[in-house]
């Protein structure tokens, strides 16, 4: 009774508390997720080397695409879930939690047996050279091997949210985060395991959340729970949940497709450093983006409930408030990247000539900061109001229509410096293009 309540009052409280409610736990969760990654990245840069770097953003395309499957899955079933409990279809919620839990393990087991079996070739392919696919290839062997687990925990972690517990998604992506970062140095440098104590540390930090979360779902107290008959596929919640899911799958297939020719570009024009350059980019990159998709996923309840509700107030609402404070947070974002380039560089390496590389890359990327956050709200909007084809269209459009074709021209005229300029010039037609597409929307809803 206590989350159905919970769950209603999604449809009645204050827009901007409920949205602080729900986001500032999923803000803090994505922001230990993303320092998870940092501190991995900080350990292997220090305690390895900087070609570790190197190895180590060779492998983001992989670990890109085990996202999108998992966020196939759990973001999609998420959101139908959300949809589900704003029309108190709680039959329904429990056969989607059941579902979830079987199509990861399924996806899970399937995208490991590939990976584990054309793994050099594809870390070549990915852009790694002979001095850089050692430590790509002993990192992605463990993570490979504990995908299962990964599928799993971040699935179960966003129905948390769905169904009203952001404090406790918050405490298991929290916990994970700790007990990674204590396991970390000590299999780097107490063990001497190199890059592959980082693997292992953030295999065992996942396992042991998802043991904490099987039990939360397997307490008939909870608004939904594991249950005899909800793990058969049902053909409308797979093909539901998929078709939701496949906005945030696409946008994840297309960055790894992005960042395997950013790297091949990298390596081409500025060699195996130039790489890692982009690695420690990337990470901080991942930073601010990770903050924003917190604020998101604390909308994303809250637009799903009211908008099956048909409460388009209350979804407007939601909306603005949610593209005011991404913004600020992309804002500082940009200040950062502006104004202390080499302090960020210098926590990863103390290698010189991959600093400086560094410093350039993040003075331009970091450009056009401030408008990045309203594209990437409006994008998950159209998804947690289930509106998949609009969420794609966007996703796709910012990677494929003007991402791609940047990074295609620029690099042969400016080199380097072009694969950096790809990147806000391609957030300057997508923020564009974003704006559009919901000015349409919102004058759909007001008519």
């Amino acid at each position: 009774m206590k989350q159905k309540q919970a769950t209603a009052a999604l449809g009645t409280e204050n827009v901007w508390r409920l949205l602080l409610q729900y986001a500032i736990p999923s803000v803090i969760a994505m922001t230990a997720t993303s320092l998870y990654n940092i501190t991995d990245s900080i350990f292997i840069g220090q305690g390895v080397g900087a070609l570790a770097i190197s190895g180590l953003a060779i492998t983001f395309p992989l670990m890109n695409l085990g996202a999108a499957f998992g966020s196939l899955v759990g973001v999609g079933a998420s959101t139908l879930m959300s949809l589900r409990l704003g029309q108190k279809d709680y039959d329904s919620a429990n056969r989607i939690l059941g579902n979830v839990f079987v199509l990861n393990l399924i996806l899970g087991i399937v995208y490991s047996i590939i990976v584990l079996t054309f793994l050099d070739p594809i870390l070549y392919f990915f852009g790694a050279s002979e001095n850089t696919l050692p430590y790509a290839h002993d990192y992605m062997i463990i993570i490979s091997l504990g995908n299962l687990v990964t599928h799993l925990y971040l699935g179960l972690n966003a129905l948390l949210r769905a169904t009203g517990e952001p404090k406790k998604a918050m405490f298991t992506t929290i916990s994970s985060v700790i007990i990674n970062a204590i396991l970390t140095p000590v299999f780097i440098y107490g063990l001497k395991l190199g890059i592959k104590g980082a693997a292992i540390a953030t295999v065992l930090s996942q396992t042991s959340m998802l043991i904490w979360q099987i039990r939360i779902f397997s307490n008939k107290k909870h608004v939904v729970y594991l249950q005899k008959g909800t793990f058969r596929l049902k053909r409308k919640i797979v093909l539901d949940s998929l078709a939701i899911g496949a906005s945030p799958f696409a946008m994840n297939v297309a960055s790894s497709v992005i960042v395997i020719i950013i790297n091949q570009s990298l390596t081409r024009h500025g060699g195996d450093l130039a790489v890692g350059a982009f690695g420690i980019i990337n990470r901080l990159m991942f930073l601010f983006a990770m903050v924003v998709m917190g604020l998101n996923q604390g909308m994303q309840p809250i637009a799903g409930y009211n908008y099956g509700a048909r409460q388009n107030d209350r979804v407007n609402l939601v909306l603005k408030y949610t593209i005011i404070l991404a913004t600020g947070v992309m804002t500082m974002g940009f200040l950062v990247g502006q104004f202390f380039p080499r302090a960020v560089a210098s926590i990863f390496t103390k290698d010189e000539q991959l600093i400086s590389l560094a410093i350039t890359g993040l003075t331009l990327v970091f450009i056009t900061f401030p408008i990045d956050g309203f594209q990437m709200v409006t994008s998950n909007f159209f998804q947690s109001i289930g509106k998949a084809g609009k969420a794609i269209y966007l996703s796709l459009t910012r990677q494929v229509l003007f991402l791609l074709p940047c990074l295609l021209i620029f690099p042969g005229i400016w080199g380097v410096k072009g694969v950096w300029l790809s990147l806000p010039a391609s957030d300057i037609l997508s923020s564009l293009n974003a704006g559009y597409l919901l000015y349409r929307e919102y004058k759909k809803n007001k008519n």
